[in-house]
């Protein structure tokens, strides 16, 4: 069964660091642009981070550039998302998907309905707090 699976979330405090992964099972991860969302409760689902497939083009939300990073070892099948100088507004959910057709990483990670994309994860806790 081809699927994605998130992990690494944690409590942390602020200030802290967490890497989350997000890890696919029965299918190459090198032919599909990789997303990273969260959804806190109460609001709105948000494209943190993308990676497009081929050049390695990535976007960030304006919330965390400069503290999140995206990357990806296709060795592994894995794509990572590195959190530093966390906050408690990061608190959420994060999830991971990838698609095959989405132009640019900027379209990818804008809001779109969940069916849109080939995989979806189901998600790891992230929760910032002293």
């Amino acid at each position: 069964q081809s699927q994605l699976v998130e992990s690494g979330g944690d409590l942390v405090q602020p200030g802290g660091s967490l890497r989350l992964s997000c890890t696919a099972s029965g299918f190459t991860l090198e032919n599909y642009a990789i997303g990273w969302f969260r959804q806190a409760p109460g609001k709105e689902r948000e494209g943190v981070s993308c990676i497009s497939k081929s050049d390695g083009r990535t976007y960030y939300a304006k919330s965390v550039r400069g503290r999140f990073t995206i990357s990806r070892d296709y060795g592994k099948n894995t794509v990572y998302l590195q959190m530093d100088s966390l906050e408690p507004e990061d608190t959420a959910i994060y999830y991971c998907a990838a698609d095959a057709t989405f132009a640019t990483v900027q379209a990818m990670c804008s809001w779109q309905p969940i069916g849109v994309y080939d995989f979806w994860g189901q998600g790891t806790q992230v929760t910032v707090s002293s």
